[in-house]
């Protein structure tokens, strides 16, 4: 993660938070110091049992949301520093974008910045 520029004035270490498909997990912490690198891997399964129609599964998709939250462990609950918020279906198959960067593991998302991250 980068934020050009910007320097954290707590040092406590940060986490990125992840909400995709009804399940939640975060990443193991990190310095607080910029660019961020999280150098693991987050597996989610889901079983769609019911689901016998691609279509259907693209409108399920479509109203889930993930969320994706950079968390840093400020106490006493830690404090959001920035969230990113898409459908599921637009997550976790990106139309192909005019920015730089690879297809299929990675790639560029923009997060938003919360109003305590100054």
């Amino acid at each position: 993660i980068t934020c050009p520029g910007v320097l954290l004035k707590d040092k406590q270490e940060l986490y990125l938070s992840v909400f995709v498909l009804g399940q939640y997990k975060k990443t193991e912490c990190v310095p607080a110091v910029f660019p961020l690198f999280f150098q693991e891997r987050l597996l989610f399964e889901k079983a769609f049992a019911n689901i016998v129609d691609p279509g259907d599964l693209v409108k399920l998709l479509e109203f889930d949301t993930a969320v994706l939250e950079l968390i840093q462990l400020v106490p006493p609950v830690g404090k959001v520093l920035a969230t990113y918020e898409e459908n599921t279906r637009d997550f976790l198959f990106p139309d192909p974008k005019l920015t730089r960067g690879h297809r299929g593991l990675e790639r560029e998302i923009l997060m938003k910045r919360s109003p305590s991250f100054t």
